[in-house]
């Protein structure tokens, strides 16, 4: 009968190093993402911060006449030639 020797630890493989790290990067990178989340939450943004746009725009329609040389050339740009 043959005496086998017993192996080295499980600690001395490479390949186990391997295998543990992967999970062990996403633990990681997971409470780090949570550490941040808690540390900086996203700012509550007030009602007219979505009425604002709506504002610009209607203060630009007044002057339409300036967008007249633009809606030209975007019209002239859209049409196939001939």
């Amino acid at each position: 009968m043959k005496h086998e020797q017993p192996g080295a630890p499980w600690w001395k493989y490479g390949h186990v190093w391997l295998v543990i790290a992967g999970p062990a990067v996403v633990v990681v990178a997971a409470l780090f993402t949570a550490w941040l989340a808690v540390r900086s939450p996203d700012p509550v943004l007030a009602e007219e911060h979505y009425r604002r746009p709506v504002a610009v725009v209607n203060k630009g329609a007044a002057n339409e006449s300036a967008l007249v040389p633009a809606l030209q050339g975007r019209n002239h740009a859209a049409m196939p030639a001939r």
